[in-house]
């Protein structure tokens, strides 16, 4: 399944940019499985290596990393830049993810 069929779907898609290379977005991996064993059945989390996915990371105009981008049927509904502690992804998400 491609990118775009993903990010289309009913259910919310917090897509994860990041690169192997990047400590920010180390910080982030235990995060972000955290929060998709807390979520497992509200959201789909979904990671992007922006340096073997340079045209997605384009489109989305990703210039920092990590960057989470949250999409459902397609549309943007949240973004940002930076590592974030559990708390807060779970707080600035807790709308979408019903």
């Amino acid at each position: 399944m491609d990118f775009s069929a993903i990010i289309s779907g009913d259910q919310p898609v917090l897509v994860d940019f990041y690169a192997d290379w990047c400590g920010p977005c180390k910080v982030m991996a235990p995060v972000l499985k955290e929060f998709k064993q807390r979520h497992a059945n509200r959201i789909i989390i979904l990671k992007i290596d922006v340096d073997r996915n340079q045209s997605v990371a384009a489109k989305y105009q990703i210039s920092g990393i990590p960057t989470l981008i949250l999409f459902q049927k397609g549309k943007i509904l949240w973004r940002k830049s930076g590592a974030l502690p559990i708390h807060v992804l779970e707080a600035e998400l807790k709308n979408h993810i019903a």
